[in-house]
């Protein structure tokens, strides 16, 4: 079974970034809706990061410098957990972590991981265990990309 994450109780701020061509009225909206899943996860939202787009970055989503500010209010609000409005990859995600020195989340993670929370039947359990598995398959495969050429050596 994949390790559950969880936000109980933990000092989190979320963080919308958001390309040009997004509704003001959809970015408010997703933030809200995140906001109520954080908090039903058990999380204190303690703040909220917005950031205005040109385009994405490849290393942290939102930029290097954005990603310092991030870090920046992590420290202040001593918080736990950073999660995103957006999905993130597994590099962007770590290389977030390193930056803001706390766990990073996405949406897609939040989501599966309230959903194993309150699962309770054997057969809700298998689906959201399956859920889970979907998810992360794609980003370990990615991952060890490196070894690669490894693998054909011998």
């Amino acid at each position: 079974m994949r390790q559950q994450t969880t936000v109980q109780r933990e000092r989190t701020i979320l963080v919308g970034a958001f390309l040009p061509q997004e509704r003001r009225a959809a970015q408010q909206d997703g933030l809200q809706e995140l906001q109520a899943l954080a908090e039903s996860a058990g999380a204190n939202v303690v703040d909220r990061f917005i950031q205005k787009l040109r385009d994405v970055h490849a290393a942290t989503y939102i930029g290097s410098g954005k990603a310092r500010q991030l870090a920046e209010k992590v420290a202040e609000y001593q918080a736990d957990v950073v999660i995103f409005d957006n999905d993130l990859s597994p590099a962007q995600i770590r290389e977030l972590e390193k930056i803001v020195k706390c766990k990073v989340l996405d949406r897609s993670e939040l989501i599966l991981d309230i959903f194993a929370t309150r699962a309770r039947t054997k057969q809700a359990k298998l689906q959201v265990e399956l859920a889970q598995l979907e998810y992360t398959y794609p980003r370990l495969t990615r991952m060890w990309g490196h070894l690669d050429t490894v693998a054909g050596a011998g």
